[in-house]
């Protein structure tokens, strides 16, 4: 779980430990603890380690405190607790007597509309004998209560200590320093650098090698080469909100920095930063699709604004096809329905909503303002901004009232009174943060956080707030209905996080709450088909983290998808049971769901890993019980488009980040009810003519299965020689058509077809491609009859080698002519093969192996008609080929002739492998 305790933090299930590395890791306990703020071990005996845990951020809790084990991880003690709401927000080992402890206590507690740093039992303990006692060591410390205390040791000198403390009074906080191990403390600086924020940025670090370099956490981050007497901001170009540092321990000038932004590393101490981008690390609140071709995402980023980027791109998915749309924290980011140039984005708490030209690369504010009679209006920090299905140009914005624009935002109408509770106890955020105000608007509160308008009626909109009211208006806002007191079970003032009409049935629709801003995780999900007057709960025992977010496919009322802080899960029945969906999709928060409405991907904003996009959910709606019941079931696929060779996609970027294009192969995708462990499984495929064109490795895991086929066939067999043939590597692409799939499973044969489509947009006709495929297929029988003489030649050739000895007279050399005629096969061999080279770059001209395989990689390279050029030299190849085999033909007459002889003579017979029996040996 996440230290840092913003609102919009996740929380994690105990401790995990690893023993290879990093490779697999186990959770060793502590399920309770939410955030570990740290993990100290014992170098003298790795089976000692002693953890802080912070603790529950909502609630009370028993599971804080300071935690040790003996054994491994196996059995846990806790050694030091204060009470239910003070955990331990930092804990430092003596780097020189494991002993000896320091650990930070903080009392805070966070709700939905307020935030409270410090308390009287906020301090600083030591500990000399390993945990079994603590003492404060606040000699010098300010008076009053205390907020969160940031500590650290020096590495080269343990008496040295760093300090940054929280107090009452603004003049007290800052930096303290001890040079008696604790024993006193002197406050030596007080800089805003190193008091901003504490519950945010309390992180303190020292040289390893150098008691007077210190690193704190802040806005920009603060160096100091004094011992803290004074600080300036690190600089580098770094994002800003610095949360966390690393030294080398061997080398401190290599410096490892985290912050809102991403993970950096700096080589010379801190003045220049490098920047890792290759870690798909970014957490997405919203995400949003568009109908273009390939489809673009759009999302807002946590501290990082909004942007726009494609789903697939040649080459794949690179940073620099990212646009940017937005700023400070983004959120709601989604194109206008019909026109691609115009994109709506906003920023935290609604200070800004844009609508922006893409086109004219303009952006205007458009958010709605009080006029003269109005109160205030209170925006929830992911204020919710959404257009209707039914006008591509109407917007809805929501406060604690709901504003509607028919005109992309130039003016706004209000069709709600307050929606709301309007608990004026729940406003009072001017006086949030405890010690330290804070009031950035992630406690506003009393809001409107969900607006959908029904898919099928224009008239019908859901809203849901952060206090917990379902409301729906069925006449485009002049009257509203707050139907919440109708759902059972249902904490009071629950968050009604999502609300997802139905577009099957206009009575129909699903609401999601989370109780997270008041410790409950629970899962609550509801459904209504009466427009609210009854709710079902529709969430099952399968689903382990509370929810945010809700999809209904659009093709299949029974598949919803459930966004939830562990995961996705998926249901196909409606509801009755849900599994998590694992195929390659961690458990990560899913803020967001967005469906494509023609594409069946399905896309995924997380708050960790960035987007995720499943590419293909069609197999998920055709899944049903009976088919569950099946021992193999194979689904239905939208005929496969198929891919053509394009230009240049160019490369990535060193150490950058790549996000995976869809597979632009041909899945097969089969149901198994079981995995299949014993016993021969196999995946052909057929062709027109039922002839077998691939071997396939079968997918046997339980479940739902995905295969790729390249629609290519095996690679020519081509002869051996001493530089690489790169157009030798690749089969053929087959023509567009209808295919046999077979799977065999044991004595059961299962059967299905896979459709293999031309791509719409191909500049290539049907003949094209079918002159494409024969002169393919010409050169690739070329390549495997060349290989074939080059066989027979290296055949006889070693046959010869073994006799030769044996023909020790001038008479029998004379009889047996065999070292003549190998003689000859070998000067033919060096007109087909290069013979010098490090089996890469040959070092010869080519010769006709190399030059049928290129031009066969030529014809390969391009999906339509080869030129003139190609087809004349085919031609010209196909000569010389059709020679070399008249030769050889010649050179296996001659050495037909000496068989009875030298069957007489008791020699070996010079026999070769037919050309089947070559094709069909391995290579």
């Amino acid at each position: 779980g996440e230290i840092w305790t913003r609102n919009s933090v996740t929380i994690g299930d105990g401790i995990y430990k690893t023993t290879d590395g990093g490779q697999n890791w186990t959770n060793m306990g502590l399920a309770n603890s939410e955030r570990i703020s740290s993990i100290k071990v014992n170098p003298n005996n790795t089976n000692e380690v002693f953890v802080g845990v912070l603790g529950a951020l909502w609630s009370d809790s028993p599971d804080r405190g300071v935690y040790k084990t003996t054994d491994g991880g196996k059995t846990w003690e806790k050694v030091f607790y204060i009470n239910a709401t003070t955990g331990c927000s930092d804990l430092v080992m003596d780097p020189k007597n494991p002993s000896i402890m320091y650990a930070s206590f903080w009392e805070f507690r966070r709700t939905a509309y307020s935030f409270s740093s410090g308390g009287e039992n906020s301090a600083l303990y030591k500990t000399t004998d390993g945990g079994k006692t603590w003492n404060k060591i606040h000699n010098g410390f300010p008076a009053g209560k205390l907020g969160r205390i940031a500590i650290a040791a020096a590495p080269s000198n343990p008496n040295i200590l760093y300090s940054v403390i929280e107090s009452e009074k603004d003049t007290d906080k800052g930096l303290y320093r001890s040079d008696d191990a604790g024993a006193s403390w002197k406050r030596t600086n007080g800089d805003f650098g190193l008091v901003v924020r504490p519950f945010y940025f309390s992180r303190i670090v020292v040289d390893p090698k150098n008691p007077d370099i210190v690193l704190k956490a802040g806005l920009n981050g603060s160096l100091s080469r004094d011992g803290g007497k004074t600080f300036k901001d690190i600089g580098g170009g770094i994002h800003a909100d610095v949360h966390d540092f690393w030294f080398d321990l061997h080398d401190s000038n290599r410096i490892y920095l985290c912050d809102d932004g991403g993970f950096y590393r700096s080589y010379d101490g801190g003045s220049i930063w490098d920047m890792s981008k290759g870690l798909p690390i970014s957490q997405f609140y919203q995400v949003a699709v568009d109908n273009q071709t390939p489809f673009k995402v759009y999302g807002g980023l946590q501290d990082n604004g909004s942007w726009i980027g494609p789903s697939s791109k040649p080459g794949g998915i690179e940073n620099r096809d990212w646009i940017s749309v937005g700023a400070g924290d983004g959120f709601r980011t989604f194109p206008h329905p019909k026109d691609p140039n115009i994109v709506y984005s906003e920023m935290q708490g609604a200070e800004n909503i844009w609508r922006i030209n893409l086109e004219k690369n303009s952006a205007k504010t458009i958010k709605p303002f009080p006029e003269a009679n109005d109160p205030k209006f209170r925006f929830n920090w992911n204020t919710p901004i959404t257009t209707s299905p039914h006008n591509p140009d109407r917007l809805y914005v929501g406060s604690q009232f709901l504003h509607k624009s028919d005109d992309r935002g130039e003016t706004w109408v209000k069709i709600s009174p307050d929606l709301t509770t309007n608990d004026p106890a729940k406003q009072q955020q001017e006086n949030s943060g405890g010690l330290s105000m804070d009031n950035s608007g992630a406690e506003n509160h009393c809001t409107i956080f969900a607006i959908n308008e029904s898919p099928l009626d224009q008239n019908i909109i859901w809203i849901g707030t952060d206090d917990g009211n379902v409301q729906l208006t069925q006449d485009g806002g002049k009257t509203w209905t707050n139907v919440t007191a109708n759902i059972p079970n249902l904490p009071k003032n629950t968050w009604a996080y999502f609300i997802e009409p139905s577009s099957f049935d206009k009575n129909t629709a699903y609401a999601v709450f989370t109780g997270y801003t008041s410790g409950d995780f629970k899962p609550y999900v509801y459904k209504t088909t009466d427009a609210g007057k009854t709710w079902k709960s529709i969430v099952s025992p399968d689903v382990k983290s509370f929810a945010r977010n809700i999809k209904e496919d659009y093709k299949n009322p029974n598949l919803l998808f459930l966004g939830t802080e562990g995961g996705l899960y998926v249901t196909i029945d409606g509801g009755q049971n849900w599994s998590q969906f694992k195929n390659n999709m961690p458990p990560v928060a899913v803020h967001w769901i967005a469906l494509h409405p023609t594409e069946d991907a399905l896309v995924m904003a997380t708050h960790g890993r960035g987007v995720i996009i499943v590419d293909d959910i069609s197999p998920l709606r055709q899944l049903t019980k009976e088919i569950i019941a099946k021992d193999l079931h194979f689904f239905t696929t939208k005929p496969t488009k198929m891919a053509e060779s394009g230009a240049f996609g160019g490369y990535a970027r060193m150490g950058e980040f790549v996000g995976e294009n869809p597979s632009s192969m041909a899945q097969i995708v089969y149901f198994l009810k079981s995995r299949h462990t014993f016993g021969k499984m196999s995946l052909e495929i057929f062709d027109q003519n039922d002839k077998k064109i691939a071997d396939l490795a079968p997918g046997k895991s339980k479940g739902i299965n995905y295969v790729d086929w390249n629609y290519s066939l095996k690679p020519p067999k081509v002869a051996k020689g001493k530089t690489l043939v790169f157009g030798g590597f690749q089969g053929p692409t087959v023509l567009p058509g209808t295919y046999k799939i077979k799977v065999t499973k044991g004595a059961k044969t299962y059967e299905s077809n896979l459709n293999l489509i031309a791509n719409p947009k191909s500049i290539h006709t049907a003949e094209d491609r079918k002159v494409q495929f024969e002169t393919a297929m010409k050169l690739f029988n070329m390549s495997e009859e060349l290989g074939y003489v080059v066989d027979q030649i290296d055949t006889y050739k070693i046959k010869i080698d073994s006799i030769s000895p044996k023909l020790t007279t001038a008479k029998l050399k004379k009889q047996f002519p065999l070292a003549d005629i190998a003689g000859k096969m070998q000067t033919l061999k060096e007109t087909l093969v290069v013979l010098k080279g490090d089996n890469y770059v040959g070092a010869a001209e080519p010769q006709l192996r190399e030059k049928i395989s290129g031009l066969y990689g030529e014809v390969l390279s391009y999906t339509g008609r080869p030129t003139n050029a190609q087809l004349a030299s085919m031609k010209v190849l196909e000569e010389k080929l059709n020679a070399a085999k008249s030769q050889m033909e010649g050179f296996k007459a001659s050495l037909d002739k000496l068989a009875p002889a030298m069957v007489k003579a008791k020699m070996p017979e010079l026999k070769v492998r037919s050309f089947e029996e070559y094709k069909a040996a391995e290579n």
